[in-house]
């Protein structure tokens, strides 16, 4: 199996890198602009993990002109507001054999990639890992839980999807192959939906939040409202899962989504496709709004101001 995986950064370059270093595969590339590549050509790719160990690995770098095809899978983690840029980078790598797999937030990718690629070469998918790169080109695993889950749009687990996973099982990346990605993503987007709503709206980590006057009830409701939402598209996410999910949100700690995080450093966010997908399917459904359009309205108006260059200093 060849790999080729878009970007080296935190999702990326820890994913990528632990299948490189694996030996489970034929081959990983990653594709990466020139500064990028140099450091890696230099220096390897560079993990640095308490939980799985450090890794310092040999990889092939490829400049997006370079891309050709003959690659099995096509993994991508970049940002949904990317995702154009992504899949003309990635074009000339897809062919009848491949098999793109992106692990973005959202579902509004699925769709957008299915008219760019067809439905049979697109795999949906979804990961879970705190990771962040350094200024030194370092992958900083944060962390220990680590996972991955993939399969096909519809149908049974294919041979495709069991040799991934049978690549990330010789790995410290718990892998899942699904057989139903459509509603482990529908699940995912109920959670991060919640995070990004509330840390965004509120400025605020979920702490804080939840010892604000009626702050824990208003998380509940908010969580309740966005699974009702999955809920009305047929993907009620598990009570099990969801309860897990309404633990989380009473616990008082310092929890916030990552698009609270771009935020509050005046870079991009995803306002679109996690707030903006979940206003719509609200409104598709019937279902009562209200709350994912404060959220949604105040994640838009930051983006307003920033393009406008009207955004504090740091510090200020």
């Amino acid at each position: 199996m060849r790999i080729l995986v878009l970007g080296a950064g935190a999702v990326g370059g820890y994913l990528g890198g632990r299948l490189a270093a694996s030996g489970a595969v034929e081959e990983v590339a990653f594709v990466v602009r020139p500064n990028r590549r140099a450091a890696l050509d230099r220096d390897g790719l560079v993990i640095e993990s308490p939980h799985a160990g450090d890794l310092r690995q040999p990889v092939t770098a490829l400049l997006p002109g370079d891309v050709r095809p003959g690659w099995d899978v096509v993994l991508f983690a970049c940002k949904a507001y990317d995702l154009a840029d992504a899949i003309e980078t990635i074009r000339p790598a897809v062919d009848g054999r491949s098999a793109v797999l992106p692990i973005l937030n959202g579902l509004s990718h699925i769709d957008v990639l299915v008219q760019a690629f067809g439905e049979e070469r697109v795999l949906g998918g979804l990961a879970g890992i705190q990771a962040t790169l350094t200024a030194e080109g370092v992958v900083r695993h944060l962390a220990p839980l680590t996972f991955i889950t993939f399969g096909e749009l519809a149908g049974p687990v294919s041979p495709r999807v069991a040799a991934l996973k049978a690549a990330f099982d010789r790995t410290h990346v718990t892998a899942t192959a699904s057989t139903d990605i459509r509603g482990a993503m529908w699940s995912k987007l109920v959670f991060l939906g919640t995070l990004a709503a509330a840390t965004v709206l509120m400025r605020a980590n979920l702490g804080e939040i939840a010892a604000a006057p009626g702050g824990a009830a208003w998380l509940e409701r908010l969580l309740s409202r966005s699974a009702e939402i999955a809920a009305a598209h047929g993907h009620p996410v598990p009570p099990s899962q969801l309860e897990g999910y309404a633990t989380f949100f009473r616990s008082s700690h310092a929890a916030t989504a990552s698009m609270l995080r771009d935020l509050e450093g005046g870079g991009r966010i995803e306002a679109d496709h996690i707030l903006g997908y979940l206003l719509e399917a609200a409104r598709r459904a019937g279902v009562p709004d209200a709350l994912h359009e404060a959220a949604f309205l105040n994640a838009k108006a930051y983006e307003a101001r920033r393009a406008a260059g009207r955004l504090p200093m740091a510090g200020s």
